[in-house]
């Protein structure tokens, strides 16, 4: 699988991509497509090949909040301690862009931790890396007033996604900051007033990067 030596091939020796390839499920997904919701029994872990997913949590009433996104070459730690429990899912998993991952089922998760080095050490790594995001999650919310979680929201975006230009709407900010669509709304103008964004009618354009 061509995509698949692309995008693991630094990090995982040819057995594994071997391996890889034989029991995973090749899945293509449109953005805002919903791959995993909260309360889901996980049966396969997905390791993304091209695109982008958003990961979000859920409070009892039913508003979202953003905690990170995941990009090619990446995996969701959280995903990882539910196969290792076999625990239902405590996150929803969201296409933020046209998505191409591999689904690999779960029963593989301890043999090859056991079994490959390399699988071993991309296990630690995704438990750190995702850990550093959710700390940067929480300094953001503790720290930094709305309008400028907005803009690195905007920016985050543009990260993941390879590109100035941001396709989505006021409403699915407002769902990923937690707000309301009134405050983005007035937020974004602001935003552009300071030249650091550009409204357009279906998409907006990050100046400040």
């Amino acid at each position: 699988m061509e995509a698949l030596q692309e995008s693991y091939g630094y990090l995982f020796e040819t057995e594994l991509l071997q391996e890889i390839a034989s029991v995973g499920k090749l899945r293509k997904v449109g953005r805002g497509h919903q791959i995993m919701d909260i309360g889901e029994t996980i049966t396969h872990m997905p390791l993304l090949l091209n695109g982008a997913i958003k990961i979000l949590r859920e409070d009892e009433n039913g508003d979202e909040l953003l905690l990170y996104f995941l990009e090619r070459g990446d995996s969701c730690a959280m995903t990882f301690s539910c196969c290792m429990g076999t625990k239902k899912s405590e996150i929803r998993a969201i296409a933020e862009a046209d998505t191409e991952l591999v689904m690999v089922p779960v029963e593989k998760m301890n043999l090859w931790m056991g079994k490959y080095q390399s699988w071993q050490e991309f296990v630690l790594n995704s438990y750190h890396i995702r850990m550093m995001e959710l700390l940067e999650t929480v300094d953001t919310l503790a720290f930094m007033k709305m309008d400028e979680r907005l803009l690195k929201h905007l920016q985050d975006k543009c990260m993941v996604n390879h590109d100035e230009v941001v396709q989505t709407t006021h409403q699915d900010i407002a769902n990923d900051l937690n707000t309301s669509r009134v405050v983005v709304s007035r937020l974004l103008k602001k935003l552009e007033n300071e030249d650091k964004i550009e409204m357009h009618r279906n998409h907006i354009k990050v100046l400040d990067l």
